[in-house]
């Protein structure tokens, strides 16, 4: 007996064209997986996308951060000016600001998991360029590492807003702890291993494009199930939804500035005491690796601050509480290191990295937050990017010319602390709840 091939088709059935029906195990098995099967493909997919992410963001500051515990070699080597070395970390931060308006549009032409993929190819490109002796190289390299960072920087929390929509707080505090754990590694063990290996400061700085590579290759799997997902929703790639029409009058929103503004403010504090903090220390009589390692101290205690921040600020504590909480450590690090940068600088070292991890984790999320869908992310991001590190590439260059001028360090640290007011500022008015949007003004609700 045979069965007609559209009653078939009509029922669910198998079709035979000359035999009898399948037996009703075989028809099961040619049904496919399992819901259970789904949901742990899902959460494999969600566990790999979250390491990926974590990798890349652990990428995005040991090619700056990685310099600081070197400038006293470099500039011995190289006889360059404390003005000039302060150059090596405002190039970075140039680029950072320069090119982050372009981010959301390489995003949307080529989607984002392929420019996140060939950004840490060029990543490592620019750390190994760095080894070539001539000073051009060394310029040249750090812009390569500059622009790849910059484009990072600004996909990933629109990447964040679309993938980890019920988890966007946590997921943010992960980014920036991320970001914390890769510049602990560049402060602390640089030195170690160079010393160690009895390299020089060239393939010290150049080690780091292994970092980057491990990124490449975990970020890999992404290109082809996240272009297929896009395709079996419709969305098209994160990049896409995440570019699409340039979202309207986000330029003179004021919420918009605030976010920018704070993002600056942080962002400059932060890259001023890691471009010059070692040269402090070593200044106030403790030796390099000490100084490198109280860098890196730093940087881990920012981890703290950076993880629990958002969930803080979601559930027992108002954003503008821990914007407060955040500054007013950061002064008191800052006033500690003028009076007595010798004494109890464990203290002061804590006090710093987990007043800046809160600063950034809280600045992360006000992005995404204040954003209603993925489109607005990216592109709140490369605004506040865009303007913010502008801003904060002054920090490293002026901080070296003030010591230049007045032969101490005090003036610099007066200016850090007395940066701390127009940072309130901005973090109160940036932590009120509302959108930087004209298209969407519903009031956001906390996410988790």
């Amino acid at each position: 007996m045979t069965i007609d091939p559209p009653a078939a088709a009509e029922r669910g059935a198998p079709l035979a064209q000359d035999g009898p029906v399948a037996d009703a195990p075989h028809a099961r098995a040619d049904v496919g997986p399992a819901p259970g099967d789904h949901r742990s493909a899902r959460r494999r997919s969600a566990g790999l996308l979250a390491i990926g992410l974590v990798l890349l963001a652990m990428n995005l500051r040991p090619g700056v951060v990685a310099v600081s515990p070197l400038l006293d070699t470099m500039r011995a080597d190289t006889g360059m000016s404390t003005t000039m070395a302060g150059l090596l970390t405002t190039l970075p931060l140039l680029c950072f600001g320069l090119l982050a308006p372009l981010a959301p549009r390489l995003g949307r032409r080529f989607g984002v998991n392929p420019v996140l993929l060939v950004m840490m190819l060029l990543l490592a490109a620019g750390t190994v360029l760095r080894l070539l002796h001539p000073a051009s190289a060394l310029l040249l390299g750090t812009l390569l590492v500059g622009a790849a960072i910059a484009v990072a920087n600004v996909l990933l929390p629109g990447v964040i807003k679309k993938e980890f929509r019920s988890r966007v707080a946590v997921m943010s505090g992960v980014y920036s702890m991320s970001l914390f754990i890769g510049a602990a590694l560049a402060a602390g063990v640089t030195l170690p291993v160079q010393h160690a290996l009895h390299l020089g400061w060239r393939p010290a700085l150049a080690m780091w494009g292994l970092l980057a590579l491990l990124a490449v290759l975990v970020w890999l799997p992404q290109l082809p199930r996240r272009a297929a997902r896009g395709r079996s929703d419709g969305s098209g790639s994160v990049g896409a939804d995440a570019g699409e029409q340039p979202v309207r009058g986000l330029w003179t929103h004021p919420v918009a500035w605030f976010v920018a503004f704070y993002f600056a403010a942080q962002a400059l504090v932060f890259y001023s005491a890691a471009a010059w903090l070692p040269t402090i220390l070593t200044g106030a009589g403790m030796s390099s690796d000490a100084a490198g390692w109280m860098l890196s101290f730093s940087s881990l205690t920012a981890i703290v601050g950076a993880l629990f921040t958002p969930v803080l600020a979601n559930r027992r504590l108002h954003p503008g509480v821990l914007v407060l909480l955040s500054a007013l450590l950061t002064m008191v690090a800052f006033a500690g290191l003028l009076v007595m940068p010798a004494t109890d600088t464990y203290l002061w070292m804590a006090l710093m990295g987990v007043g800046q991890g809160a600063g950034l984790s809280l600045s992360v999320m006000f992005i995404v937050l204040r954003a209603p869908d993925a489109r607005h992310a990216a592109q709140l991001s490369s605004m506040a990017q865009s303007s913010g590190y502008i801003l904060a590439a002054v920090g490293p260059f002026a901080l070296g010319a003030l010591h230049d001028s007045t032969r101490s360090w005090a003036v610099p640290l007066a200016v850090l602390i007395v940066l701390g007011a127009p940072t309130i500022v901005c973090g109160l008015s940036a932590a009120r709840d509302r959108y930087a949007s004209r298209e969407v003004t519903v009031v956001p609700r906390p996410v988790a």
